[in-house]
């Protein structure tokens, strides 16, 4: 299959684009222990955009991997989980803070080191949510790809630093038009004291159509109920278009 397009997030990067529905999103660990934050957003109405709580409850889980999909807070699919070498993906753990960088890592400023200062994922995330019209008040959860976080008997959250070897792959697959923002900065409960260092490469690649025996629409009941949802969507906005169309070309005919 043809790569359409590729870039690689180096540590601390950022990246955002518009990804058009029916593409495949590869995403590949180029090094041990990486974490690549994620937010996605209707890229036709930014007012819509991942929900983590109904995501997790109505796929009756606390970590992603294939087979899920990335429920929006309208009741759609933004994406699904296609290929996933690794078995398990972390919702709930969020970004890092310019508090938590300085805290963990020491204390670096771009005056002083330029682009080798130290990012958090907070900051990366609000330069990127800016560049398409947004603001903080649209910061929303994240997918921390290549993470795992578990908890034991007690309920405590523990980070697995064994988690992710190179090479590890997870392929999304857009079901709608999305803003995609990304974060290649540390998973909050990451124990290392050093920055990791592992940059992340994203091939873009195109999608065969999805029928109704799809592994993820039919991974669980809820999510045949989000496809339905998103195809009746798209239905609308065709018609609307047609529609809209017919009307311009009777007025031009009509002149």
């Amino acid at each position: 299959m043809d790569i359409i397009w590729g870039t690689t997030l180096q540590p601390g990067g950022k990246w955002s684009g518009t990804i058009g529905r029916g593409k495949l999103l590869r995403f590949t660990a180029l090094g041990e222990g990486a974490n690549l934050a994620l937010m996605m957003y209707n890229a036709s109405d930014l007012t819509e955009r991942y929900n983590m709580p109904d995501t997790l409850k109505a796929q009756h889980t606390s970590h992603l991997t294939k087979g899920h999909v990335l429920m929006s807070d309208n009741g759609r699919v933004l994406a699904s989980f296609v290929e996933d070498s690794l078995g398990w993906h972390d919702p709930i753990c969020g970004i890092t803070s310019r508090e938590a960088t300085d805290a963990k890592y020491g204390t670096t400023t771009y005056q002083e080191l330029r682009n080798d200062w130290l990012r958090s994922g907070h900051e990366n995330m609000a330069v990127e949510l800016v560049r398409n019209g947004l603001g903080l008040r649209d910061m929303a959860p994240v997918v921390n790809l290549f993470s795992k976080v578990f908890c034991d008997e007690e309920g405590q959250m523990h980070y697995s630093k064994t988690h992710c070897q190179a090479g590890a792959t997870v392929t999304l697959r857009t079901e709608m038009d999305v803003l995609l923002v990304l974060s290649n900065t540390p998973n909050p409960l990451d124990p290392r004291t050093a920055y990791p260092s592992v940059p992340v490469q994203l091939e873009l690649l195109p999608a065969a159509p999805v029928d109704a025996l799809d592994y993820c629409v039919n991974y669980r009941p809820e999510n045949r109920r989000a496809f339905e949802n998103t195809w009746e969507y798209y239905t609308l906005k065709l018609t609307n278009y047609s529609v809209q169309s017919c009307v311009n070309c009777n007025k031009e005919g009509s002149i």
